[in-house]
């Protein structure tokens, strides 16, 4: 059988155990290994491999024993309890052994999983799985995990009160992050609130998230953002010292402010657009630059904007002037063309 998105989500939630077989395929190669060991998982139980109910056999040990797969379906465990032969890395040079080996499936025997790259809709190998009634495939594409996704990870990890405003944070972050960052995420945020039972808060996801630039070129782009023009210099001398490149420095600053100019222009007002911006901003660091847009407003950004541009120009061409003393120049301007609050 061949299951839609949908479909594949209710299965992995709740697998058939009496499949002769399972394919999981897709181009994103954590995606299909961590809905593989979750399967893997849930038909073997946590104690499978110390118990030995769980084989595992790689693409070139089939090449070289085409008769492993079988062999393995076949085999009796000295522990009771169902078993899996898990193949990692199928292609379409396998599709007869794979075919012959569930051919001869019966009731009682393991259950095959077997997982592998991108496969097209003309697949011989996705046409084995995909045919009988006994077995199925399961594409596994790039899309972000759905709200019922997240709120599985959630209760696997214990993490089950959880504010409205942060689980926005948390679809946002599924979207950007990849599975496997996503999951150790939530584990990190998991041990965090371990023995407090307060919802989880904007604040706490954007603690234990990856970080996604340099904390102290962020404080020099909000020193510039809330026109701190005085302290300019001082953290400009400090980033410098630590051997941040000023083209580095100007194109985060670029990044930021393009940021705020689509904040302040987006129709759903700024909180909407930084929640749904890539990445995403959430937590103490979103409230921070929602003020900041508000603050600028949309004409004053596109000057500073500006200034951007023809710095970025600058530095990147032949000029008298260092480099450090046109970037410090350019942030204080900028810094003073924000209205004082």
């Amino acid at each position: 059988m061949k299951l839609s998105s949908q479909r594949a989500t209710a299965f992995f939630a709740k697998p058939d155990k009496a499949l002769a077989g399972v394919l999981i395929f897709g181009a994103d190669a954590m995606r299909v290994s961590l809905r593989r060991q979750k399967l893997v998982k849930d038909i073997v139980g946590p104690a499978g491999e110390e118990e030995m109910r769980l084989t595992r056999i790689s693409a070139a040990d089939v090449k070289s024993d085409p008769s492993i797969v079988l062999d393995g379906l076949k085999a009796q465990g000295f522990f009771p309890g169902p078993r899996v032969v898990f193949v990692e890395g199928v292609n379409e040079g396998l599709t007869a052994i794979i075919e012959t080996a569930l051919s001869d499936w019966q009731t009682g025997d393991a259950m095959l999983i077997a997982t592998g790259g991108q496969l097209n809709a003309r697949s011989k190998l996705r046409k084995v799985f995909e045919t009988p009634q006994n077995t199925v495939a399961i594409g596994i594409y790039d899309d972000p995990p759905s709200q019922q996704e997240i709120e599985d990870v959630l209760t696997k990890t214990g993490l089950t009160n959880v504010d409205a405003e942060a689980m926005k944070d948390l679809l946002a972050l599924g979207r950007t992050l990849d599975p496997g960052d996503f999951q150790q995420t939530m584990e990190k945020l998991s041990l965090y609130k371990h023995g407090d039972t307060t919802p989880v808060t904007s604040a706490e996801i954007d603690m234990c998230a990856p970080a996604t630039s340099d904390a102290g070129v962020d404080d020099a782009l909000h020193i510039v953002a809330e026109a701190r023009s005085k302290e300019v210099g001082p953290i400009l001398k400090r980033l410098s010292g630590q051997g941040v490149n000023p083209t580095t420095l100007c194109i985060s600053a670029n990044r930021h402010f393009r940021m705020l100019h689509a904040a302040a222009s987006h129709p759903d007002g700024p909180d909407s657009a930084l929640s749904r911006a890539r990445p995403p901003v959430f937590g103490a660091r979103k409230d921070r630059m929602v003020r900041q847009a508000r603050a600028w407003g949309a004409p004053r950004l596109e000057k500073a904007l500006a200034v951007l541009m023809d710095t970025d120009l600058a530095l990147r061409s032949s000029k008298p002037v260092p480099d450090a003393a046109l970037l410090e120049r350019a942030f204080i301007r900028i810094s003073m063309l924000r209205p004082r609050s």
